[in-house]
């Protein structure tokens, strides 16, 4: 896979965090331009990747340009009237980024904070109400996929939640084996990369293996959707 990140498209981010405005984007919109190019061959490399192990994914038909999340921020409901993400995220999962299921992300911005994963992030009540009764219904596979070597050394965090019920969900008990885990209101796992990391030729390589360790994870969160 030849598809990489360059020094120029973090150099555009931070740039664009050090002035978020209209003003500087349309002045540098060719290097946004350049750099909207690199991720979208970041991207369609990532998708010949995913759909290789994910049959899922392949059936899916996706167009790597509809996996990129725009970088336009919607600010109708935000006190932050910055207009522009400083960050570009690629998300590849099955039926679209558009669909409630789990998926694959990368997420490029510089100073280090790149990273990548697995898994659902944020979801609606209705989905997570799902995903709560999987894991509690099938803990010990749960728990196996977690304990599996490679997925710790890839994601020494874990499994991260995306917020925390202070109180066991309505419907569970407390002394619920899976508690911890159905107090989460999301499920994902990130790995950092540094700027360095980002921008070496292997990198596309490095995302590409890091989600086939995340797959049994995504597919379990997936089974129950």
């Amino acid at each position: 896979m030849d598809a990489m990140i360059t020094s120029s498209t973090l150099s555009f981010l931070r740039g664009l965090r050090a002035d978020n405005s209209r003003e500087w984007f349309e002045l540098h919109r060719p290097e946004y331009q350049e750099a909207y190019g690199e991720v979208i061959g970041l991207a369609a490399g990532l998708l010949r990747e995913v759909s290789a192990f994910d049959p899922a994914v392949a059936a899916s038909g996706l167009d790597p340009k509809n996996c990129i999340m725009r970088i336009y921020r919607d600010v109708r409901f935000s006190r932050d009237k910055s207009p522009y993400k400083t960050n570009f995220f690629v998300f590849i999962n099955r039926g679209g980024r558009r669909s409630s299921f789990g998926g694959y992300y990368v997420h490029i911005a510089p100073e280090g904070e790149s990273f990548a994963g697995g898994g659902v992030y944020m979801p609606e009540p209705a989905v997570l109400e799902l995903l709560r009764e999987e894991i509690g219904g099938h803990f010990s596979e749960w728990r196996s996929i977690l304990s599996d070597e490679a997925f710790s050394k890839e994601f020494p965090e874990g499994v991260l939640p995306s917020g925390l019920l202070k109180r066991p969900p309505k419907g569970f008990d407390a002394d619920d084996p899976a508690i911890d885990y159905l107090r989460y209101k999301g499920y994902y796992t990130r790995r950092f990369f540094s700027d360095a990391g980002v921008t070496l030729p292997g990198f596309a390589g490095v995302l590409s293996n890091l989600f086939r360790t995340v797959k049994p994870m995504v597919d379990f969160l997936n089974r129950a959707l």
